[in-house]
């Protein structure tokens, strides 16, 4: 397993107008990772951030193995799920350019006037045309557990299972994310054993209880973000079932927590090197 660094890491930092994509990746070398995670949301302008992107991974010698968009095709127009679809394939034809193996995608949630049936329908549509176009340029997609509709281990892997079989192509796995599965009130470790044979990426990130946390689950349990190794997710056993069912591929390091990111990204990745097999 390799570790790589989200710029959603930084997104705080970015936001104060403190970083740029550049800035980011040239970051991302100074404090040892090993591949950078971009984002469509990051971009401003698509042709100028694209140049510099490419110019400092050059620059830094890193590889982008990962672009990430965030669609959400619970939408009731089809109008706006193929706007959501046209995100998908630009998502593809950025990792294209930057030698990426793997795009993070959403699946959707449940809004008003809107019946989950619906919805999931509408998800397994669009992620099956997705696989189509990704599968003809040779990129895989990423699922990551977000939302209501596909939170859960299991949801997220019949989701799965559902496009794989209507695409015919099996491009679509997940991207389990470490922290979210706690949002859905779902042990982590206990997730990951549902999708770890499915995994194309992982999202390595931490959180904890927090009676003011900004991240409330089902239940009601607040949550905040922490550095890799200072929350409550058992990080070790998740990558212990990763590495069992067989995924050797890319653990991005995402950090969302209050600290600055500046001083607790670098400490982030310091601790997630200890959970990696030797």
């Amino acid at each position: 397993m390799k570790l790589a660094v989200s710029m959603y890491s930084y997104y705080r930092t970015v936001k104060a107008g403190q970083m740029d994509i550049a800035g980011f990746i040239h970051e991302a070398k100074s404090i040892g990772a090993e591949g950078v995670e971009l984002l469509d949301f990051f971009y401003k302008d698509v042709v100028l951030d694209r140049i510099a992107a490419t110019t400092a991974l050059q620059e830094t010698g890193l590889p982008c193995p990962i672009f990430s968009v965030a669609q959400n095709f619970a939408k009731p127009t089809p109008e706006e799920r193929e706007a959501m679809l046209n995100k998908i394939k630009f998502g593809v034809d950025e990792a294209r350019h930057f030698g990426a193996g793997v795009v993070r995608v959403f699946a959707g949630d449940v809004s008003e006037g809107i019946t989950f049936e619906q919805a999931r329908e509408w998800i397994i549509d669009g992620l099956s045309k997705a696989s189509a176009y990704a599968s003809k340029n040779g990129e895989k997609l990423a699922l990551e557990n977000h939302g209501k509709l596909a939170g859960r281990g299991d949801q997220v892997r019949g989701i799965i299972e559902d496009v794989r079989k209507r695409s015919g192509v099996d491009v679509l796995g997940a991207n389990p994310d470490t922290g979210n599965f706690l949002l859905v009130n779902q042990p982590s470790h206990a997730a990951i054993q549902e999708v770890a044979t499915l995994a194309n990426m992982v999202h390595f990130k931490d959180f904890k209880e927090d009676p003011t946390g900004e991240y409330v689950a089902l239940d009601g349990t607040k949550y905040v973000g922490t550095a890799i190794g200072e929350g409550t997710v058992d990080l070790h056993q998740c990558i212990d079932i990763l590495k069992d069912a067989g995924f050797d591929g890319w653990l991005s390091m995402e950090y969302e927590g209050r600290e600055d990111p500046i001083t607790a990204v670098p400490r982030s990745l310091d601790n997630a090197r200890k959970y990696l097999p030797s």
